[in-house]
């Protein structure tokens, strides 16, 4: 029996007057892949957003568990602390901090230990290979200067890293090729264990070649409104939603 992970709990939450997520509900073990899709505007990312406490997002019920403890009174930094990790649509460049150095301080904040910096690069180095991400890119500041496919390389390369327990990807595909794609593909494949689990939020089948995802989940309206497994993924890729909507009336 698959140890749980994640369990949000008839999770509500809005933006100012605005409810966006509605009695969301959601179970997550080790080892599975989730995936979550819907049209543009449904909630898809206030919910990854929500998860890592998000402070724009206001939760008005509900209750969010990572291995069945309630992790509603932490704060963001405490919950990536606990294993939560996610990688984002449009990630920030920062000047001033190389790659290198942003995901070792981060990973030494995670873990409380220091890391022998030549341990730590020869790590780095490798899945950087894995990722077909040159090794100067990690000297370079943070995402300055990047294109869109070396920021969501920059992303998974983060991941692979700090090896959290939950990884979200929100749209991490969005805005890239085919083989942008598949390199980002093979990076979650390679991370994806029994000691974790991932959900990925997208509306694209291709990144999702290389991992069969477990469950699927259509949000509309803020709301979890069908759930099924590869199979609904393979229907919404050929019709898209309208016919979801039509059983949702």
């Amino acid at each position: 029996m698959s140890k749980n992970l994640l369990t949000v709990k008839n999770l509500s939450a809005k933006v100012k007057d605005k409810e966006i997520l509605k009695n969301i509900n959601l179970n997550i073990n080790y080892g599975e892949v989730h995936v979550i899709m819907g049209p543009n505007g449904s909630g898809k990312s206030t919910l990854a957003n929500v998860i890592l406490n998000n402070p724009q997002y206001e939760v008005t019920s509900g209750d969010i568990l990572l291995d069945g403890e309630s992790i509603m009174d932490l704060s963001t930094d405490k919950r990536a602390k606990k294993g939560i990790f996610m990688s984002f649509q449009n990630p920030m460049e920062v000047a001033g901090i190389s790659v290198e150095n942003f995901i070792r301080s981060a990973k030494i904040a995670k873990t409380g230990e220091n890391i022998g910096f030549l341990e730590f690069r020869e790590k780095l180095e490798d899945n950087m290979d894995i990722l077909e991400f040159k090794h100067e890119y990690s000297s370079r500041y943070l995402n300055v200067g990047f294109s869109g496919g070396e920021k969501k390389k920059n992303e998974i390369l983060q991941m692979l890293m700090l090896q959290p327990k939950l990884a979200i990807l929100d749209e991490t595909d969005s805005g890239l090729d085919v083989d942008a794609v598949r390199t980002v593909s093979r990076g979650v494949k390679e991370f994806l264990s029994e000691n974790n689990s991932i959900l990925v939020i997208t509306h694209h089948r291709e990144i999702l070649k290389e991992i069969n995802p477990d469950y699927v989940h259509v949000v509309m309206d803020g709301s979890i409104v069908k759930e099924g497994s590869k199979e609904l993924l393979d229907r919404i890729v050929e019709e898209g939603f309208n016919w979801i909507r039509e059983e949702v009336k």
